[in-house]
This record gives C-alpha cells, structure tokens and sequence, in this order.
C-alpha cells in the first residue's frame, strides 16, 4: 500500500494474532451488520476500489501469537504502519479471549508497546477480552472461560492451565499483563460500567486521571458490554484509535454502533457462494491438541469421516518431511475416491505421544517448541494444496490457531469473508485467490476451543 493510501469509510480495522481469531472478529462484525473482509496482507488502495468498494471494516490475519517479542516487532511494525494510514475510526489487536500469552511467545504487552509507538498520540490503550457470546467473561480483573458448561477461572481451565505453548496460571490480567510490559494500568470494574451514560463517564474520567497506559473493561453481560463499547467508541473519537482484546471489542463497538443507528443488525455477506449446505468433498487437516479438537476429531471419526493420523517426527524432519507428506496424500486421496471424507491429523488431544517425540525431535535439531506450529502448519499447508490442485475441493477446515495461518500462506488465498454461522469463533468463510482453484473456495478455520463436539460434521452439512 502507498504511504498517502486511505480507505475511506471504514469503522474499524484490525490484525488478528492468528488467523482463527481474525475470522472471528469477522464473523462478530458481519453478523452484526458490519460488512468485513479479512485479507493476508494488507490491501492496496485500487484492490479495495476493484473488488472490495463499500467494506465498513477490513482485517490483517497474522501469527503473532505464535511469535517471540523479537520476530513479533519485525512483523507488527509495518502491518500498524499500514493500518495507520488506513482512515479508520478504530485500529483493534485482536488477542485471543483466553489471554493466552507470555513473556516469551505472543507477549500481548510488548504488541500492545509497539502498537501505542505507531499511534503517538495515544494517551491510554483500550483493554477488553471478555465475549459473553464465547463465554468468556472478566469480573473485578479476573478473567473465566467456559467448557462443557462450566465456567472455570483461568488458571484451574482445563486446557488453558495446561496450554502447550503458554499456560495460563494467572487469572488476573492485568497482573498477567504485568509480566509483558511496565505500561500501567487501570480497571473499569463491573460496577463502574453500571448506570447512564453520565455515570459511565464520570466513572471513566476517574479513572484516566489515574494516568494509565492500559485500561481493562470487566465484561460480565450484554448491558456492561454495550457500556463498554460506548466508552471505547468515545475515547476514539477523543483520538484513543488504537485497543487491544478480544472479539469482544467488535461485540461491544456493535452494540453500541447498532444502538446509536451507525450499523443495522443482520449479517451481510458480500460473496455469495453457490453449494451452501453439504459439501460435495472435503478434506479436514488438525494440527489442534487441544481436549475440544480431539473430541471433536473423535465425533467425527465416529461420524462417517476417515481418520489419517500423520507421524509427527517424520512430517518435522527435512529429510523426510516431503515423503510423509506424500503418503498421507496417498491415503487421502485413496479416502476421497472411494466417496469418504479424509481427516488428516497430527494429535488426539494433549497426552498423545506424537507430542513428545515431536519436542524430543526439535530439541534435537537445536529447534523450540515454539517452531512445532510452523513446521506443522507449513506441510498441513502444503498437503492441502497439493489435494486441491489434484482436485476439485469445494470446502476445506483447517483445526488449530497457529497452523491455520501457515496453511493459508501455503494455499496462497489473498482475502476472505463471513458466509454463514456455524458456532461462534468458527463461520463458513469464502475464499479470495489469484488461483482459480483456491478462488471460491469454501473454508473453515477453527481454533482448539471453537465448536461442539459435532462441528466437523457442521462444517461437512454447512449447517
């Protein structure tokens, strides 16, 4: 994009830290009458004029996340370049809505401290995570996640407290956040976010005369959330562009937008796709660990797919990566023809043992667990396109946060947008390619806590 670039009329733009988390920012802001398309990369001034003129809200997809604080400066310095001189009202890093983070792996405080240096005039950095609608809430600072029904605080989570990559055993975010930046902070506490507008403000200036570098929004309920998207929608204004959060921020700024006639509810997909529904083929790859993946995995494996569990250190090793790939092609395919849904992945849930062997084999190569997302996504990414190119594959999912990204770069689609629902987090996505093969393709992206236990068959049914 040119350095005098604009797009004007956008609400809001954002870079998501992965890519199943960018679908879900989509997704929030489609459904809720925000028209949103999510590139790879951010998009020149005559792409948005030739086939994208209209949009209210643009996204990047990116890997943060998965990135040290060294290589996340060299991959966020240019992508908020870019979305600075975008003319939007809101510019959002959107982070996971479990806060998964370190001081090492997607440190959310070192992108918050090179987010407020791209936006110098930034007095406070909006902090919101909580999504009722994901059964995420933040109360008095303490941040929940549900599963299976059961609403558990961070640190005793039964997957997040074991996260392979960035366990959380801290439930407070701000004392989380602490160990990511020295930036201060402040809470908006349930409390505060109760009464009129006028309180609601009082409340705020209290706060900010506190001089913080971060304020965190409580977000129990629907009303709270609306109260919250207020205040962030104004400090905008007031010249605060740029938040840090989860999907919650576009939940919130669309409550609120919704509430004062900016956007009509109801969703509006701008690429229609024929065969919406069950899909004719598809292939399924994971390179999830997660407990609700492997749930998932297993359902489906019950459920009419055919499982093709890929040997992990073979697929990591350069020198037989290539030909590991080339049998679980082989089985794929094999799968395909015989009319079955091949389902190629890497783990059933975290104690599998590929795991192990797996880090055991990156240790070796002088590699860190931290490089397993990449190399995994990378031959997932590379198997899926070289099906596809044999093929004519009309719907894909792809399972796990850090691999979804890897894989996308692989299959070199530029742009997607929001088709239709299936759980939250996780909507049916249309494709955008310069590759008449990968142009129109139907996609999923599914992060490891996205989804019922049937949501491959969603995917399959289009449900």
């Amino acid at each position: 994009m040119d350095s005098g670039s604009r797009a004007d009329g956008l609400l809001l733009a954002y870079y998501g830290d992965d890519f199943t988390g960018s679908t879900d920012v989509m997704e929030a802001l489609t459904w809720n009458g925000v028209r949103t398309v999510l590139f790879l990369e951010p998009p020149t001034e005559e792409l948005l004029a030739s086939r994208f003129a209209g949009i209210q809200a643009l996204g990047i997809a990116g890997i943060s996340r998965s990135l040290p604080p060294d290589e996340m400066e060299c991959e966020l310095v240019p992508v908020f370049a870019a979305l600075a001189r975008f003319n939007s009202k809101i510019v959002h890093y959107k982070v996971c809505s479990t806060f998964d983070s370190s001081p090492t792996i997607g440190s959310i405080g070192r992108a918050m401290e090179i987010g407020a240096a791209a936006f110098d005039d930034q007095s406070v950095v909006p902090l919101l995570v909580g999504a009722p609608s994901l059964q995420r809430y933040t109360v008095f600072g303490q941040h929940f996640a549900a599963v299976g029904g059961m609403a558990y605080r961070l640190d005793r989570h039964p997957t997040m407290s074991r996260h392979p990559m960035t366990p959380m055993d801290e439930a407070d975010l701000l004392r989380h956040l602490a160990r990511q930046t020295n930036r201060s902070s402040a809470l908006l506490n349930i409390l505060d976010l109760e009464g009129d507008s006028k309180r609601l403000r009082e409340r705020l200036q209290l706060r900010l005369a506190e001089q913080p570098g971060v304020l965190l929004f409580d977000v129990l309920d629907q009303p709270r959330l609306q109260a919250a998207g207020q205040l962030i929608w104004e400090l905008a204004e007031q010249g605060n562009r740029f938040v840090v959060g989860s999907s919650g921020i576009e939940y919130a700024l669309a409550a609120h937008w919704q509430q004062q006639g900016i956007v009509k509810h109801g969703k509006q997909p701008q690429r229609q796709a024929s065969g919406v529904g069950r899909a004719s083929a598809m292939l399924a790859v994971s390179g999830s660990c997660s407990p609700v993946t492997e749930a998932q995995i297993r359902y489906a494996l019950d459920h009419g797919f055919t499982g093709i569990q890929a040997n992990v250190p073979r697929l990591l090793h350069p020198d037989t990566a290539a030909a590991e790939r080339g049998a679980l092609l082989a089985r794929a395919e094999s799968v395909a023809a015989e009319g079955g849904i091949p389902l190629v992945y890497t783990a059933l849930g975290s104690a599998d043992e590929q795991i192990g062997l797996a880090r055991q084999q990156l240790e070796q190569a002088g590699l860190s667990a931290s490089d397993t997302g990449r190399l995994i996504g990378q031959q997932l990414g590379r198997l899926a396109r070289e099906f596809a190119e044999r093929h004519s594959l009309p719907r894909l999912l792809v399972a796990g946060g850090d691999t979804s990204g890897y894989v996308m770069r692989e299959l070199g689609i530029y742009a997607l947008e929001a088709l239709q629902p299936l759980a939250p987090g996780g909507p049916l996505c249309v494709c955008y390619a310069e590759s008449p093969q990968f142009d129109g393709l139907q996609l999923v992206l599914k992060g490891g806590q996205v989804g019922q236990e049937d949501f491959f068959l969603r995917v399959l049914q289009g449900q």
